[in-house]
């Protein structure tokens, strides 16, 4: 038996998840959404990812991004490493891709933050 927090609505219903011979079987849920989400994170749990990229401007070392989508939690590990691997050297804005179809999942990375804008590196 897994037991599970949902997040999709404000109840924060505690979920029980039990593999049973016919499929799972979901309780504690108040809602049917509580149900798809358990089934969701039992079968293919997903992730947004924020996390910061490096760059090339010496009064911002690094910038904050995120995934535009959600992954597979199971390619967390594998992106944070290509992420490490590059650094931005365009002075990009809020939405601008750092990096695009991000192993090849079709999820951007995007940048959150108008920070080299702020601080005098963009046109």
């Amino acid at each position: 038996m897994r037991e599970l927090l949902c997040i999709v609505c404000p109840n924060g219903c505690a979920l029980h998840v039990e593999t049973a011979p016919e499929g799972l079987r979901i309780s504690g849920n108040k809602c049917k959404r509580g149900a798809a989400f358990a089934e969701a994170e039992i079968v293919n749990p997903v992730r947004t990812v924020t996390t910061t990229v490096r760059t090339g401007f010496p009064g911002v070392p690094v910038i904050p991004v995120r995934t535009s989508g959600e992954i597979p939690k199971g390619k967390i590990r594998e992106l944070m490493g290509f992420l490490a691997s590059i650094t931005i050297r365009e002075p990009l804005e809020i939405g601008s891709p750092a990096a695009e179809n991000v192993l090849g999942l079709g999820v951007d990375v995007i940048v959150t933050s108008n920070i080299l804008r702020e601080a005098g590196y963009a046109r």
